[in-house]
């Protein structure tokens, strides 16, 4: 699944500025260890990279220090493993346990609430992609609970709803911006690809009208090039139901409205890696 990446925590600094930089990256966590840099401008005239977030040093910080850990106190709810050549973080929620319950819920989650670059606003026009594995997953079978569990969220701050999140439900991967009401499977099936790498892009204009969109896209273990899944078009995707300035990313494992006595599954493990934010407007 690994590929050469780099963590590029802030965009292109003007050119020749190499003070301003070297600055700019280490007030942003980078050191001469991590073989990071400042920024990254697409060669091929794509969109530019605002962060990346690839575990390649081994920290649960990816060596961002604003980046968001868990909340959660279980000396596992987070951790970071070694995956292929690099290295991915792990996310568990073992249910009945308070170690594994963040703000109020079962969840372990990482986010970029801290994070400039990992912020969106108004009139931004930014593309997520992430890679996502299911770890020793238990798969659904008939009479089992249909909760499902968030693996990753364009998140509004002040504690409001997720403007859209996607969710495993069932042995289905599904998005959806609980508020517009919009709901589709993106992956009709997951079994095929337990513990293996899924990939997954989201593309998004930011708007407080009706002239915002969501495409979603999907690369599957063996395929080569992203599949566009879905898209809404000419939606309000900036819609917090509390006043907030800014909307901001998570990735883990969230387990809304589950139980031991509703029957979910105890312990669920996910892995997640390569978290990206590009700038579609300038692409």
């Amino acid at each position: 699944m690994k590929k050469a990446t780099r963590r590029s925590v802030l965009a292109a600094a003007i050119a020749g500025a190499l003070t301003a930089a070297g600055l700019t990256a280490a007030q942003a966590g980078q050191n001469g260890t991590s073989g990071t840099t400042a920024g990254s401008c697409a060669h091929d005239g794509g969109p530019s990279t605002l962060l990346t977030i690839d575990y390649a040093n081994g920290q649960l910080d990816s060596g961002i220090p604003d980046l968001t850990t868990t909340h959660a106190t279980a000396a596992d709810a987070s951790s970071v493993v070694k995956s292929g050549n690099d290295h991915a973080v792990v996310h568990k929620v073992t249910l009945g346990d308070p170690a594994y319950v963040s703000d109020g819920a079962p969840r372990s989650e990482s986010a970029t609430n801290d994070v400039h670059e990992g912020r969106f606003v108004v009139g931004d026009e930014q593309r997520y992609e992430f890679s996502v594995l299911l770890k020793d997953w238990k798969t659904f079978e008939p009479g089992d609970s249909e909760n499902g569990d968030i693996i990753f969220q364009g998140k509004h701050a002040g504690g409001n709803q997720p403007s859209f999140y996607l969710m495993t439900k069932r042995n289905s991967i599904a998005f959806r911006s609980p508020i517009l009401g919009l709901q589709v499977d993106v992956v009709d099936d997951v079994r095929p690809h337990i513990d293996k790498w899924m990939h997954f892009r989201v593309d998004v204009r930011w708007t407080d009208d009706s002239t915002g969109y969501y495409k979603v896209s999907g690369k599957m273990p063996g395929e080569t090039e992203y599949t566009l899944r879905k898209t809404y078009e000419n939606v309000r995707t900036f819609h917090p139901v509390n006043p907030a300035d800014f909307g901001y990313l998570k990735w883990g494992l969230y387990r809304p409205g589950q139980s031991l006595e509703k029957g979910d599954v105890p312990t669920r493990v996910i892995q997640h890696d390569d978290i990206r934010v590009l700038d579609l407007s300038q692409g």
